[in-house]
């Protein structure tokens, strides 16, 4: 019996090579040129994620695949490798850092399979790649502090439990309150957001899709504040903040009510 994800499969890449070789825009990108596109589509996706929208994930999940296949097709035009080497590379790390699935070891919960995950990764740089070498110096700040402690974490470089964790958010908060010059405030703010990081690691949510689902609600309910306010004909630089607050309340309200 055919394998419908093989046939799909093999279907997108006859038609990357054919837009490859008969596309004038598809003909003339470069990985160069399509790397900031490649983080728009990722960025994409993960509002796609956050909105729950099955639909555009699907759409999104297309868009993040056919830049795979594009990197892969332009790699092999300069025999640098393929999208068969792309994917054996990938499914031979899959089988190396899952020992417990194609190896004999033993493992109790997931927070172990982290911990293998990140032993397997240092021993194949043959003990010279650092800890956090693994993280992007281009990663947002807030996905790289997680990141960061996260690794940190897998060889114990953690805080036993939760309340020492919150203690350290107090520290860093009074440490905040009690600076004088603007540099040191800066210093003790950035110190109290990776505690914060780190605290909703405990608490078992990632900081930035918090952060990104609150911009997401602000973004709504400013939006219904400029709505009524045009509705009422009125400009926002006119209305007092006691004005706009009301109307803030009013949008909070309707999504209680929406669920």
């Amino acid at each position: 019996m055919s394998d419908a994800r093989l046939i799909a499969f093999e279907r997108l890449l006859n038609i990357m090579d054919e837009l490859r070789e008969q596309c004038p825009w598809d003909k003339k990108q470069t990985m160069e040129s399509l790397r900031h596109l490649s983080i728009e589509e990722v960025y994409e996706l993960s509002e796609a994620i956050l909105q729950n929208d099955k639909q555009e994930i699907k759409k999104e999940l297309g868009d993040v695949l056919l830049h795979i296949v594009f990197y892969a097709r332009i790699a092999s035009e300069t025999n640098d490798f393929t999208i068969t080497d792309v994917i054996n590379s990938l499914c031979e790390k899959l089988i190396v850092r899952h020992p417990h699935i194609y190896g004999d070891v033993k493992v109790k919960d997931e927070e172990e399979v982290k911990q293998n995950w990140e032993q397997i990764k240092l021993k194949e740089a043959g003990g010279n790649k650092r800890l956090l070498a693994g993280v992007p110096a281009s990663l947002a700040s807030l996905v790289k502090a997680y990141r960061m402690q996260e690794k940190a974490a897998q060889v114990g470089f953690d805080w036993p439990n939760k309340d020492q964790v919150w203690d350290k958010v107090e520290e860093e908060l009074a440490e905040f309150s009690e600076a004088k010059t603007a540099k040191d405030r800066e210093e003790e703010f950035g110190d109290l957001l990776f505690a914060l990081v780190n605290y909703a690691r405990f608490e078992g949510f990632n900081p930035d899709d918090a952060l990104e689902k609150t911009n997401i609600k602000f973004k709504r309910r400013f939006e219904f504040i400029e709505s009524e306010a045009q509705r009422a004909g009125r400009n926002m630089k006119d209305m007092t903040l006691e004005e706009m607050e009301v109307l803030w309340v009013e949008a909070k309200q309707l999504e209680n009510k929406q669920g």
